[in-house]
């Protein structure tokens, strides 16, 4: 996936191209694993073949025997489709099969509950992006986030990148999934939720102050793991978050933080 994503800003349009790094990731993994384990099987009923298994009527032993018949019967076995014209007669082969039929099993458990795993995880980055881009676009003022609504507003925004940072360590790979639209882009809007908190931590009340300084902290927080896996800048959240942005095709933009009576708008 690292690769494909390295790959994806040199084929042509970046934006359209990194777009298909992310799911075409996924299935070069299963199609790995696949064939890995269908092999694996396969050199291990090769050698004996045909000696240890029987053939349906028709089938000539001595012209089933090679490498691509042992491929076959791995391919039919893993994918528990049970088509008998070629299937082991020995004691221990009989055993060995059905063993196969079950990793086949597992493997596409594993690959449903990943689907499931990443999807959710980009759903929530993209929904936190979203409640970014509105608080922008709403033109909140400096004057407006002085209150005990304006905490509330960050202390949701802090616990949504809590999340965020989870998801970035338990789901590396949605990290190559491109967004994008910028109002449900995240590396278009960390910019500005770090002026946002770095602007309420001047505020007077003790409660947006307080909410201001553990938002910094999260996002300090998600800076640090996608430096630490992504990106290796060793800089900063500032210079983080615009490597993030680059590396996304996103640019950065006048997102800073809301002035007093002013707009917030980009």
């Amino acid at each position: 996936m690292v690769s494909l994503w390295w790959l994806s800003p040199r084929l042509g349009k970046r934006r359209r191209s990194a777009g298909l790094a992310g799911p075409l990731g996924m299935v070069t993994v299963v199609a790995a694993w696949a064939l890995t384990v269908a092999v694996g099987w396969g050199l291990i009923y090769w050698p004996h073949m045909p000696e240890d298994f029987s053939y349906a009527a028709g089938l000539v032993p001595s012209e089933h025997a090679g490498p691509l018949d042992a491929l076959y019967i791995s391919l039919v076995t893993l994918a528990t489709l049970g088509l008998g014209d070629i299937a082991p007669a020995s004691g221990w082969l009989r055993v060995l099969a059905p063993m196969e039929a079950l990793v086949g099993f597992v493997l596409l458990s594993a690959t449903v509950a990943w689907i499931l795993g990443i999807y959710p995880a980009l759903a929530r980055r993209r929904a936190l992006a979203l409640r970014l881009s509105h608080v922008r676009r709403s033109g909140a003022t400096a004057e407006a986030l002085d209150s005990d609504g304006g905490a509330a507003l960050l202390d949701g925004l802090t616990s949504a990148l809590s999340t965020i940072t989870v998801d970035f360590l338990q789901y590396a790979e949605s990290y190559y999934f491109h967004d994008g639209d910028e109002n449900t882009s995240l590396p278009r809007q960390l910019r500005y939720a770090l002026g946002l908190a770095d602007r309420a931590t001047g505020a007077h009340h003790p409660d947006v102050r307080l909410s201001a300084s553990v938002l910094r902290r999260a996002l300090e927080d998600l800076a640090v793991v996608l430096d630490e896996r992504f990106l290796r800048t060793g800089e900063g959240p500032e210079r983080v978050f615009a490597a993030y942005a680059d590396d996304h095709g996103q640019p950065q933009g006048p997102d800073g933080p809301p002035q007093d009576g002013g707009s917030g708008r980009s």
